[in-house]
């Protein structure tokens, strides 16, 4: 299973709020594409539109991870997932591991701590030690991947097998998109350069360079 950036989120937002608002669950166009853009609980932040999001239902449907209901007498069309734990699929995870693929399809790669933290909607982990024991069990199916632990960093952090290795690099070297400055603002920032250049000249002269 190889999933796109925007797939993995849909996924990821399919199988939260089936958790957390299970009344509101499936989710329709319109509700889906709000929760891919959610700012809070999800990195990164996107902004999709609903036509981005309806390309990718549209490949998860073929792929049989998602199952749509088009709606009788005019109503919505909704979308549910296929992903695991159901009749249709393969993938079988207990609560605690299906919470932790949830966090990583909507946050990416995470530590334990973070993992259980974030976790408190989804699934009950009593402390850390549950937490590193469901992804030890994660690993060992495949599902899963351990990173080298970063330097100056306590944990390691853990990241999901169900992403297509390309998508990644995409999202990955994604431009960051910096506010644009107004023609005050730049005058102060070239005026300040100005000023840095010639404390620098001073201290060039000052030691004969």
């Amino acid at each position: 299973m190889q999933l796109t950036a925007i797939e993995q989120r849909v996924i990821g937002c399919l199988l939260e709020k089936q958790s957390t608002t299970p009344e509101h669950y499936p989710l329709s166009l319109n509700a889906l594409t709000n929760a891919c853009n959610q700012k809070s609980n999800r990195e990164p932040v996107l902004t999709l539109s609903e036509t981005d999001v309806q390309e990718a239902l549209d490949s998860l449907v073929s792929q049989r991870l998602v199952t749509l209901d088009e709606g009788l007498s005019g109503r919505v069309t909704k979308f549910a997932h296929r992903f695991c734990n159901t009749e249709f699929s393969n993938l079988q995870l207990t609560e605690q591991q299906r919470a932790i693929i949830c966090l990583m399809l909507l946050r990416g790669p995470q530590t334990p701590g973070e993992l259980r933290t974030r976790s408190n909607r989804l699934a009950e982990f009593n402390n850390v030690a549950e937490v590193e024991s469901a992804l030890n069990a994660l690993i060992n199916a495949e599902y899963v991947t351990k990173h080298p632990r970063e330097p100056g960093k306590r944990e390691s952090r853990y990241s999901h097998l169900f992403a297509d290795p390309q998508s990644a690099i995409a999202v990955a070297v994604e431009p960051v998109e910096l506010p644009a400055l107004t023609a005050a603002e730049l005058n102060e920032l070239l005026t300040e350069i100005d000023e840095l250049k010639a404390e620098l000249q001073k201290i060039k002269q000052h030691l004969g360079l």
